[in-house]
Protein backbone atom coordinates (compact mmCIF):
# COMPACT_ATOMS: atom_id res chain seq x y z
CA UNK A 1 0.00 0.00 0.00
CA UNK A 2 2.71 2.26 0.43
CA UNK A 3 4.25 1.50 -2.34
CA UNK A 4 0.88 2.37 -4.05
CA UNK A 5 1.23 5.65 -2.39
CA UNK A 6 4.54 6.52 -3.37
CA UNK A 7 3.97 5.73 -6.81
CA UNK A 8 0.35 8.39 -6.87
CA UNK A 9 2.89 10.78 -5.33
CA UNK A 10 5.95 10.43 -8.16
CA UNK A 11 2.67 10.90 -10.68
CA UNK A 12 1.12 13.83 -9.29
CA UNK A 13 4.17 16.32 -8.93
CA UNK A 14 5.46 14.68 -12.16
CA UNK A 15 2.19 16.03 -13.93
CA UNK A 16 2.02 19.34 -12.10
CA UNK A 17 5.97 19.72 -13.57
CA UNK A 18 5.49 18.38 -16.57
CA UNK A 19 2.23 20.87 -17.00
CA UNK A 20 4.52 23.82 -15.89
CA UNK A 21 6.70 23.05 -18.22
CA UNK A 22 4.61 22.90 -20.96
CA UNK A 23 2.52 26.31 -20.33
CA UNK A 24 5.17 28.43 -19.04
CA UNK A 25 8.63 27.27 -21.09
CA UNK A 26 7.67 25.16 -23.84
CA UNK A 27 6.48 27.98 -27.03
CA UNK A 28 4.20 25.29 -28.93
CA UNK A 29 0.64 23.81 -28.82
CA UNK A 30 0.56 20.58 -26.90
CA UNK A 31 -1.79 18.15 -28.62
CA UNK A 32 -1.96 15.26 -26.10
CA UNK A 33 -5.36 15.30 -24.69
CA UNK A 34 -4.45 15.82 -20.59
CA UNK A 35 -2.74 19.20 -19.67
CA UNK A 36 -4.05 19.84 -16.27
CA UNK A 37 -3.80 23.80 -17.38
CA UNK A 38 -6.30 22.80 -20.14
CA UNK A 39 -8.70 21.24 -17.59
CA UNK A 40 -8.61 23.68 -15.17
CA UNK A 41 -9.14 26.98 -17.81
CA UNK A 42 -12.47 25.52 -18.94
CA UNK A 43 -13.59 24.39 -15.60
CA UNK A 44 -13.09 27.57 -14.10
CA UNK A 45 -13.55 29.70 -17.46
CA UNK A 46 -17.52 28.01 -17.49
CA UNK A 47 -17.98 28.95 -13.92
CA UNK A 48 -17.18 32.40 -14.61
CA UNK A 49 -18.78 32.67 -17.49
CA UNK A 50 -21.84 31.26 -16.20
CA UNK A 51 -21.68 34.26 -12.75
CA UNK A 52 -21.43 36.43 -15.34
CA UNK A 53 -24.74 36.26 -17.35
CA UNK A 54 -26.08 37.24 -13.67
CA UNK A 55 -24.27 40.48 -13.82
CA UNK A 56 -26.48 43.64 -15.91
CA UNK A 57 -24.81 44.13 -19.16
CA UNK A 58 -22.81 47.19 -19.67
CA UNK A 59 -19.55 47.99 -17.12
CA UNK A 60 -20.41 45.83 -14.64
CA UNK A 61 -20.26 42.53 -16.41
CA UNK A 62 -17.22 43.84 -18.76
CA UNK A 63 -15.29 44.49 -15.57
CA UNK A 64 -16.10 40.72 -14.16
CA UNK A 65 -15.48 39.33 -17.23
CA UNK A 66 -12.01 41.91 -17.34
CA UNK A 67 -10.83 40.20 -14.01
CA UNK A 68 -10.88 36.19 -15.00
CA UNK A 69 -7.32 36.75 -17.00
CA UNK A 70 -5.46 37.80 -13.76
CA UNK A 71 -7.16 36.33 -11.34
CA UNK A 72 -6.94 32.29 -13.27
CA UNK A 73 -3.23 32.79 -13.82
CA UNK A 74 -2.80 33.60 -10.03
CA UNK A 75 -5.07 30.34 -9.70
CA UNK A 76 -3.35 28.02 -12.15
CA UNK A 77 0.02 29.11 -10.37
CA UNK A 78 -1.78 28.52 -7.20
CA UNK A 79 -3.19 24.94 -8.16
CA UNK A 80 0.15 23.76 -9.40
CA UNK A 81 1.79 25.02 -6.01
CA UNK A 82 -0.94 23.00 -3.86
CA UNK A 83 -0.06 19.47 -6.18
CA UNK A 84 3.28 19.70 -5.63
CA UNK A 85 2.97 20.24 -1.81
CA UNK A 86 0.45 17.74 -1.52
CA UNK A 87 2.37 15.34 -3.66
CA UNK A 88 5.39 15.66 -1.59
CA UNK A 89 3.59 15.11 1.77
CA UNK A 90 2.29 11.75 0.22
CA UNK A 91 5.65 10.93 -0.77
CA UNK A 92 6.76 11.44 2.41
CA UNK A 93 4.02 9.62 3.99
CA UNK A 94 4.28 6.65 2.04
CA UNK A 95 7.96 6.26 2.31
CA UNK A 96 7.28 6.71 6.20
CA UNK A 97 10.15 9.85 6.43
CA UNK A 98 10.96 9.82 10.14
CA UNK A 99 10.56 13.84 11.37
CA UNK A 100 11.80 15.52 14.67
CA UNK A 101 8.99 17.03 16.03
CA UNK A 102 8.09 19.55 18.54
CA UNK A 103 6.94 18.36 22.15
CA UNK A 104 2.75 17.47 21.69
CA UNK A 105 2.77 16.82 18.41
CA UNK A 106 1.83 13.57 16.11
CA UNK A 107 2.69 12.85 13.50
CA UNK A 108 -0.06 12.64 11.06
CA UNK A 109 -0.60 13.52 7.35
CA UNK A 110 -1.69 17.28 8.74
CA UNK A 111 1.73 17.66 9.75
CA UNK A 112 3.33 15.91 6.49
CA UNK A 113 1.25 18.59 4.66
CA UNK A 114 2.75 21.43 7.27
CA UNK A 115 6.47 19.86 7.11
CA UNK A 116 5.93 20.35 2.57
CA UNK A 117 4.89 23.56 2.78
CA UNK A 118 7.59 25.03 4.96
CA UNK A 119 10.45 22.99 2.19
CA UNK A 120 8.39 24.35 -0.83
CA UNK A 121 8.48 27.96 0.48
CA UNK A 122 11.86 27.31 1.81
CA UNK A 123 10.75 29.18 5.07
CA UNK A 124 13.44 27.53 7.18
CA UNK A 125 11.36 27.48 10.58
CA UNK A 126 13.42 24.20 11.65
CA UNK A 127 10.35 23.07 14.12
CA UNK A 128 9.89 19.86 11.81
CA UNK A 129 12.94 18.44 10.43
CA UNK A 130 13.42 15.01 8.82
CA UNK A 131 15.71 12.42 9.89
CA UNK A 132 16.69 10.16 7.52
CA UNK A 133 19.01 10.24 4.67
CA UNK A 134 16.11 9.58 2.05
CA UNK A 135 14.03 12.17 3.73
CA UNK A 136 16.36 14.58 4.04
CA UNK A 137 17.23 14.31 0.00
CA UNK A 138 13.71 14.43 -1.15
CA UNK A 139 13.55 17.99 1.01
CA UNK A 140 16.21 19.48 -0.57
CA UNK A 141 15.01 18.39 -4.11
CA UNK A 142 11.34 19.54 -3.32
CA UNK A 143 13.40 22.93 -1.28
CA UNK A 144 14.76 23.45 -5.19
CA UNK A 145 11.98 23.07 -6.91
CA UNK A 146 10.12 25.55 -4.86
CA UNK A 147 12.84 28.05 -5.70
CA UNK A 148 12.90 27.31 -9.56
CA UNK A 149 9.09 27.46 -9.35
CA UNK A 150 9.44 31.00 -7.53
CA UNK A 151 11.91 31.93 -10.12
CA UNK A 152 9.52 30.94 -13.00
CA UNK A 153 6.60 32.79 -11.73
CA UNK A 154 8.73 36.14 -11.20
CA UNK A 155 10.31 35.87 -14.59
CA UNK A 156 6.23 34.65 -16.68
CA UNK A 157 4.29 37.70 -15.29
CA UNK A 158 6.36 40.05 -16.85
CA UNK A 159 6.57 38.46 -20.11
CA UNK A 160 3.19 37.93 -20.20
CA UNK A 161 2.27 41.55 -19.85
CA UNK A 162 4.74 42.67 -21.85
CA UNK A 163 3.44 40.67 -24.94
CA UNK A 164 -0.12 41.66 -24.08
CA UNK A 165 1.05 45.38 -24.02
CA UNK A 166 2.42 44.65 -27.61
CA UNK A 167 -1.13 43.23 -28.85
CA UNK A 168 -3.06 46.25 -27.39
CA UNK A 169 -0.86 48.77 -28.88
CA UNK A 170 -1.89 48.13 -31.92
CA UNK A 171 -5.62 47.44 -31.26
CA UNK A 172 -5.62 50.72 -29.56
CA UNK A 173 -4.41 52.38 -33.45
CA UNK A 174 -7.64 50.91 -34.69
CA UNK A 175 -9.58 53.74 -32.63
CA UNK A 176 -8.92 56.37 -35.17
CA UNK A 177 -8.65 54.29 -38.24
CA UNK A 178 -11.76 51.81 -38.10
CA UNK A 179 -13.79 53.51 -35.24
CA UNK A 180 -14.79 51.94 -32.01
CA UNK A 181 -16.04 49.05 -32.45
CA UNK A 182 -13.96 48.93 -35.33
CA UNK A 183 -15.35 48.07 -38.66
CA UNK A 184 -13.71 47.01 -42.25
CA UNK A 185 -16.13 49.54 -43.32
CA UNK A 186 -15.46 52.09 -41.34
CA UNK A 187 -11.36 51.65 -42.46
CA UNK A 188 -12.31 51.32 -45.87
CA UNK A 189 -14.07 54.66 -45.68
CA UNK A 190 -11.73 56.79 -43.80
CA UNK A 191 -9.10 55.35 -46.23
CA UNK A 192 -11.04 56.60 -49.03
CA UNK A 193 -11.97 60.20 -47.42
CA UNK A 194 -8.31 61.49 -45.91
CA UNK A 195 -7.14 60.01 -49.65
CA UNK A 196 -4.54 58.09 -48.19
CA UNK A 197 -5.97 54.41 -50.47
CA UNK A 198 -1.99 54.38 -51.27
CA UNK A 199 -1.61 53.69 -47.05
CA UNK A 200 -3.34 50.50 -47.34
CA UNK A 201 -0.81 48.67 -48.04
CA UNK A 202 2.24 48.94 -45.16
CA UNK A 203 -1.24 49.21 -42.95
CA UNK A 204 -1.79 45.52 -43.75
CA UNK A 205 1.76 44.96 -43.66
CA UNK A 206 1.75 46.01 -39.94
CA UNK A 207 -1.27 43.86 -39.33
CA UNK A 208 -0.10 40.91 -41.28
CA UNK A 209 3.15 41.41 -38.30
CA UNK A 210 0.28 41.80 -35.91
CA UNK A 211 -1.48 38.74 -36.53
CA UNK A 212 1.91 36.51 -36.95
CA UNK A 213 2.80 37.54 -33.44
CA UNK A 214 -0.63 37.32 -31.82
CA UNK A 215 -0.80 33.35 -33.15
CA UNK A 216 2.84 33.10 -31.79
CA UNK A 217 2.02 34.49 -28.40
CA UNK A 218 -1.49 33.04 -27.73
CA UNK A 219 -0.44 29.44 -28.68
CA UNK A 220 2.85 30.32 -26.84
CA UNK A 221 0.60 32.15 -23.42
CA UNK A 222 -2.95 30.68 -23.91
CA UNK A 223 -3.92 32.73 -21.11
CA UNK A 224 -3.94 36.09 -23.16
CA UNK A 225 -6.76 35.03 -24.66
CA UNK A 226 -8.52 35.57 -21.49
CA UNK A 227 -7.29 39.36 -20.91
CA UNK A 228 -9.52 42.27 -22.29
CA UNK A 229 -8.74 45.28 -23.59
CA UNK A 230 -9.30 48.37 -22.05
CA UNK A 231 -12.28 49.40 -23.76
CA UNK A 232 -15.19 47.01 -23.99
CA UNK A 233 -15.93 48.09 -27.47
CA UNK A 234 -12.66 46.18 -28.07
CA UNK A 235 -10.96 43.28 -28.18
CA UNK A 236 -8.09 41.50 -30.08
CA UNK A 237 -10.99 39.27 -31.64
CA UNK A 238 -12.64 42.23 -33.22
CA UNK A 239 -9.70 43.47 -34.21
CA UNK A 240 -8.61 39.67 -36.14
CA UNK A 241 -11.99 40.33 -37.40
CA UNK A 242 -11.78 43.54 -39.02
CA UNK A 243 -8.43 43.15 -40.77
CA UNK A 244 -10.17 40.14 -42.01
CA UNK A 245 -13.15 41.63 -43.54
CA UNK A 246 -10.75 44.60 -44.70
CA UNK A 247 -8.51 41.94 -46.67
CA UNK A 248 -11.19 39.65 -47.70
CA UNK A 249 -12.70 43.42 -49.41
CA UNK A 250 -10.05 44.32 -50.78
CA UNK A 251 -8.87 41.08 -52.68
CA UNK A 252 -12.53 40.60 -53.83
CA UNK A 253 -13.28 44.13 -54.91
CA UNK A 254 -9.88 45.99 -55.50
CA UNK A 255 -7.87 47.10 -58.41
CA UNK A 256 -5.04 48.52 -56.98
CA UNK A 257 -1.90 46.83 -55.59
CA UNK A 258 -2.71 46.18 -52.49
CA UNK A 259 -4.14 43.30 -53.60
CA UNK A 260 -1.66 41.15 -53.12
CA UNK A 261 -0.55 42.32 -50.20
CA UNK A 262 -4.33 41.82 -48.52
CA UNK A 263 -4.08 38.15 -49.64
CA UNK A 264 -0.85 37.77 -47.23
CA UNK A 265 -2.54 39.54 -44.77
CA UNK A 266 -5.55 37.77 -45.32
CA UNK A 267 -3.62 34.24 -44.94
CA UNK A 268 -1.97 34.92 -42.48
CA UNK A 269 -5.00 36.37 -39.70
CA UNK A 270 -6.86 33.26 -40.91
CA UNK A 271 -4.41 30.92 -40.00
CA UNK A 272 -4.20 32.72 -36.80
CA UNK A 273 -7.71 32.87 -36.21
CA UNK A 274 -8.10 28.61 -36.99
CA UNK A 275 -4.80 27.76 -34.21
CA UNK A 276 -6.66 30.03 -32.03
CA UNK A 277 -9.53 28.56 -32.22
CA UNK A 278 -8.25 25.01 -32.19
CA UNK A 279 -6.06 26.28 -28.89
CA UNK A 280 -9.87 27.25 -27.68
CA UNK A 281 -11.42 23.72 -28.77
CA UNK A 282 -14.15 25.82 -30.26
CA UNK A 283 -15.67 24.13 -32.94
CA UNK A 284 -16.54 26.85 -36.18
CA UNK A 285 -19.85 28.01 -35.41
CA UNK A 286 -21.19 30.53 -38.20
CA UNK A 287 -23.01 33.70 -37.17
CA UNK A 288 -26.15 33.39 -36.54
CA UNK A 289 -26.93 36.12 -39.29
CA UNK A 290 -25.57 37.40 -42.37
CA UNK A 291 -23.13 39.88 -41.10
CA UNK A 292 -22.65 41.84 -44.68
CA UNK A 293 -26.14 41.32 -46.68
CA UNK A 294 -26.03 41.89 -50.40
CA UNK A 295 -27.55 45.35 -50.18
CA UNK A 296 -25.63 46.35 -47.81
CA UNK A 297 -22.67 45.51 -49.99
CA UNK A 298 -23.73 47.35 -53.02
CA UNK A 299 -24.69 50.58 -51.00
CA UNK A 300 -20.66 50.26 -49.60
CA UNK A 301 -18.98 49.62 -52.58
CA UNK A 302 -21.26 52.60 -54.59
CA UNK A 303 -19.99 54.55 -52.02
CA UNK A 304 -16.76 54.11 -51.73
CA UNK A 305 -16.28 54.37 -55.54
CA UNK A 306 -18.00 57.67 -55.32
CA UNK A 307 -15.59 58.74 -52.90
CA UNK A 308 -12.84 57.89 -55.63
CA UNK A 309 -11.61 54.21 -54.79
CA UNK A 310 -11.34 51.63 -57.66
CA UNK A 311 -13.33 49.13 -57.31
CA UNK A 312 -14.77 45.48 -59.26
CA UNK A 313 -18.25 45.62 -58.65
CA UNK A 314 -21.00 43.44 -60.07
CA UNK A 315 -21.97 39.67 -59.20
CA UNK A 316 -18.41 38.11 -59.53
CA UNK A 317 -17.21 40.62 -56.73
CA UNK A 318 -20.32 39.53 -54.31
CA UNK A 319 -19.77 36.08 -54.74
CA UNK A 320 -15.70 36.16 -54.26
CA UNK A 321 -16.05 38.37 -50.87
CA UNK A 322 -18.81 35.80 -49.69
CA UNK A 323 -16.54 32.74 -50.79
CA UNK A 324 -13.42 34.20 -48.68
CA UNK A 325 -16.00 35.40 -45.61
CA UNK A 326 -16.98 31.75 -45.44
CA UNK A 327 -13.51 30.86 -45.14
CA UNK A 328 -12.65 32.71 -41.57
CA UNK A 329 -16.42 33.96 -40.09
CA UNK A 330 -17.27 30.56 -38.55
CA UNK A 331 -14.30 30.35 -35.98
CA UNK A 332 -14.18 34.04 -35.80
CA UNK A 333 -17.81 34.02 -34.68
CA UNK A 334 -16.68 30.94 -32.52
CA UNK A 335 -14.11 32.15 -30.24
CA UNK A 336 -15.84 35.36 -29.75
CA UNK A 337 -18.92 33.04 -28.35
CA UNK A 338 -16.59 31.14 -26.27
CA UNK A 339 -14.26 34.55 -25.00
CA UNK A 340 -17.74 36.91 -24.57
CA UNK A 341 -16.65 38.96 -26.66
CA UNK A 342 -18.98 40.71 -29.51
CA UNK A 343 -18.28 39.94 -33.04
CA UNK A 344 -18.27 43.82 -34.59
CA UNK A 345 -20.75 44.34 -37.83
CA UNK A 346 -18.78 44.27 -41.43
CA UNK A 347 -20.55 47.65 -41.66
CA UNK A 348 -22.01 49.36 -38.88
CA UNK A 349 -25.81 50.19 -39.12
CA UNK A 350 -25.24 53.30 -37.38
CA UNK A 351 -22.41 55.90 -36.93
CA UNK A 352 -20.49 55.67 -33.80
CA UNK A 353 -18.02 57.95 -31.67
CA UNK A 354 -14.52 56.85 -31.53
CA UNK A 355 -12.80 56.28 -28.22
CA UNK A 356 -10.31 59.19 -28.56
CA UNK A 357 -13.37 61.41 -29.30
CA UNK A 358 -14.94 61.04 -25.61
CA UNK A 359 -13.78 62.00 -21.85
CA UNK A 360 -15.47 61.75 -18.98
CA UNK A 361 -16.16 65.45 -19.38
CA UNK A 362 -17.36 65.82 -22.34
CA UNK A 363 -19.47 63.89 -24.95
CA UNK A 364 -17.79 64.51 -27.91
CA UNK A 365 -14.64 66.26 -29.05
CA UNK A 366 -14.52 67.93 -32.57
CA UNK A 367 -12.32 66.34 -35.40
CA UNK A 368 -8.91 66.04 -35.17
CA UNK A 369 -7.15 67.27 -38.51
CA UNK A 370 -8.08 65.28 -41.75
CA UNK A 371 -9.85 62.53 -39.21
CA UNK A 372 -14.03 62.66 -39.39
CA UNK A 373 -16.18 63.33 -36.69
CA UNK A 374 -19.11 61.32 -36.15
CA UNK A 375 -21.30 64.12 -37.40
CA UNK A 376 -19.06 63.70 -40.93
CA UNK A 377 -19.82 59.88 -40.64
CA UNK A 378 -23.10 60.01 -40.33
CA UNK A 379 -23.53 62.87 -43.22
CA UNK A 380 -21.11 60.67 -45.30
CA UNK A 381 -23.40 57.20 -45.09
CA UNK A 382 -26.80 58.70 -44.92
Amino acid sequence: MAWVEAAVAVLVIGGVLSDAFEVVILPRRVRHSYRLARFYYRVAWAVWRAAARLLPGGWPRFGFLSAFGPLSLFGLLSVWAVGLIAGFALLHSALGTALSLPPATIRNAITYLYFSGTTFFTLGYGDVVPMGTLGRMISVGEAGIGFGFLAIVLSYVPVLYQTFSRREITISLLDARAGSPPTASEMLRRLTVGRSCASARPLLVEWEHWAAELLESHVSFPVLRFYRSQHDNQSWVAALTTILDTSAFLIATSQDSSDHQARLTFAMARHAAVDLGLVSQTAPLPPHSDRLPEADLVRLIALLREAGMELHEGPAAIVALKELRELYEPFVHALADYLQFTLPPFMAATPTVDNWQTSPWTQRSPGLGGLPTARAASEHFH
